[in-house]
């Protein structure tokens, strides 16, 4: 079962599932997810059922089989624009959802649950106190300031990780957290920074503005999944909380704009403004517990997700008239 599974990282996970022929069930309220051809298609596999369901709400487990070999807790609402605009639900919905399917959980016969967490949880800790580059998975978290409802998801996080931990030792349960970082490619809205870039490109913005001369490591969706799918399967990954994300390529805002102007063949004049409050400066995971686990490496580079992600945006934003 994968909740969320109409969101970005909920789709690619259930369509990797559903490709490989496993039998899954996706859950989703359509809240940020979307019924595209994509979705539609998906849904439409004999091997795939879709219920649609607010998990903020216990009686919608009614709905649910009990006994489902794994389940990736994906639904949550992110976004930088609902971090501000509607932190209140933000954090209810997330939590809320959270509390809501570990109850169910314990009481099922399924056998273990994933937890997506957020390099998010850790955002005010870099901040206030420095951490280490590339960042392990040991480290304090901690809310910067609680006015700034930037900080709503985080929050939510951070007491979904305490939820899922004490949860799984409570009532001995396999579980496992992950820690995503910086994931992108196709069919991850149109807000975030790579598909953003590209639309600007194609309306051949010029000068081109950049916010921030922060840096971040990049990871293709595809290795995203892969490794999460490990994580899953990995009984030594039980208990653990394990980064997801690519740690070879930490790149700066400003020098991913040129990355993406090579891979496209553009040029532009990049002007640097100032970030919002909250930000942070620099991100990078450590991956050794992942690697070491599990096996897994990133196998996708930076300019081949930029390309894969381009011919997917270019139909939206430019055949399809955006």
């Amino acid at each position: 079962m994968v909740t969320g599974g109409a969101g970005f990282i909920g789709y690619h996970l259930s369509k990797h599932l559903a490709n490989d022929g496993d039998e899954v069930t996706i859950i989703d309220n359509l809240f940020r997810g979307k019924m595209d051809d994509e979705f539609k298609e998906l849904i439409g596999l004999e091997n795939v059922k879709y219920i649609e369901a607010d998990l903020t709400k216990f009686d919608s487990f009614v709905k649910l089989d009990d006994d489902y070999d794994y389940v990736y807790h994906c639904a949550a609402i992110n976004g930088t624009k609902y971090f501000y605009e509607i932190p209140e639900v933000i954090l209810r919905t997330n939590i809320l959802s959270a509390i809501n399917i570990l109850d169910w959980f314990v009481e099922s016969d399924s056998k273990k649950i994933v937890f997506p967490s957020s390099s998010e949880a850790y955002a005010g800790t870099m901040r206030q106190f420095g951490v280490p580059i590339p960042t392990p998975e040991d480290i304090p978290l901690c809310i910067e300031d609680t006015n700034n409802p930037r900080w709503s998801y985080a929050g939510s996080k951070i007491a979904g990780e305490l939820l899922f931990l004490n949860y799984a030792k409570k009532y001995q349960r396999d579980m496992t957290i992950v820690r995503y970082h910086n994931i992108y490619g196709p069919r991850m809205g149109y807000e975030h920074v790579i598909p953003e870039f590209l639309n600007r490109i194609y309306t051949k913005t010029d000068p081109f503005f950049v916010y921030g001369n922060t840096t971040r490591s990049f990871c293709y969706i595809d290795d995203a999944v892969r490794a999460t799918e490990l994580v899953m399967v990995n009984t030594n990954c039980n208990g653990e909380i394990i980064n997801v994300g690519n740690d070879m390529e930490e790149i700066s805002i400003a020098d991913l704009a040129k990355t993406i102007f090579e891979v496209l063949s553009y040029n532009a004049n990049i002007e640097i403004k100032s970030m919002p409050e909250g930000s942070v400066d620099r991100r990078c995971p450590n991956i050794d517990k992942l690697k070491k686990l599990t096996g897994y490496n990133p196998k996708i580079s930076l300019k081949e997700g930029v390309k894969l992600t381009h011919n997917y945006y270019y139909k939206y934003f430019v055949e399809r008239g955006g």
